[in-house]
């Protein structure tokens, strides 16, 4: 444990499992309160809460679909009724549907939206009372907001768009207040939805300049450095950790 975050309550969304489990941790170590939301991963969320809870930390698992903005909402609620308030928000619940334009459904694109776009606008929208001049708000897009390497990922990559869109936005509207709004655009990084194994992952492999997926503790350590004391005048950045994907 150490203390970079000693005092801090942080949320992450959709942490129970892939990059969000490995944000939970991280935060967690660096001596943050944090709670995380969970959708269908029961079981990933008590392990991972208890995992935290054994190692000296504290977790809190709530139960919110990402994709409906009142429990999204509740969720910022009961955080604050957990842990005492707020200081640190990492928007890292979403989805991908991947098709060509005739196949995608307008349910899967409501989907997609409702989660990572919507979603993000109201966990933020709910947390900024809470934020104290000190606050964070850290999205986890995806550098698919600025490169498309192949077909059938329009509507993912809009929605990444998206959020990079909102970043910028919102750190100017919430600058004056003394908290930092800032954007993780990971490149390929090995998770359960996108194994480090196989045909696609070699093609992805052969453009990147490190010629290696990342793992999720990668993404996990800059979250902590961006909710860190360090990074106070960090703030509107679209910070691509891609292994030279973009290069």
């Amino acid at each position: 444990m150490t203390a970079s975050l000693g005092g801090r309550r942080a949320l992450v969304t959709g942490g129970s499992r892939g990059i969000g489990a490995e944000i939970v941790r991280r935060l967690a170590a660096d001596g943050a309160a944090v709670a995380f939301t969970y959708g269908a991963s029961t079981t990933e969320a008590e392990k991972l809460a208890t995992e935290v809870t054994e190692s000296g930390g504290k977790a809190v698992a709530i139960h919110a679909d990402s994709g409906d903005p009142e429990q999204v909402a509740k969720s910022i609620d009961e955080t604050v009724e957990q842990l005492g308030g707020l200081d640190i928000l990492v928007n890292n619940a979403g989805v991908a549907y991947m098709g060509d334009i005739e196949s995608l459904t307008m349910e899967q694109f409501d989907r997609l939206v409702a989660i990572n776009v919507k979603g993000v606008f109201a966990a933020i929208q709910r947390a900024v009372p809470h934020l104290g001049n000190t606050g964070r708000i850290i999205n986890i897009g995806s550098i698919n907001a600025d490169r498309v390497p192949g077909p059938g990922l329009s509507i993912y990559a809009m929605s990444k768009a998206a959020v990079a869109g909102l970043t910028r936005g919102l750190a100017r509207d919430l600058g004056p207040r003394g908290i930092t709004v800032n954007n993780i655009q990971p490149g390929p990084v090995a998770t359960d939805m996108n194994p480090e194994v196989g045909e696609f992952a070699d093609s992805l492999r052969e453009v990147m300049a490190l010629g290696r997926y990342g793992q999720p503790r990668d993404i996990a350590s800059v979250v902590s450095y961006l909710a860190g004391p360090e990074a106070s005048y960090v703030t509107g950045a679209n910070w691509n950790v891609d292994g030279g994907f973009t290069v």
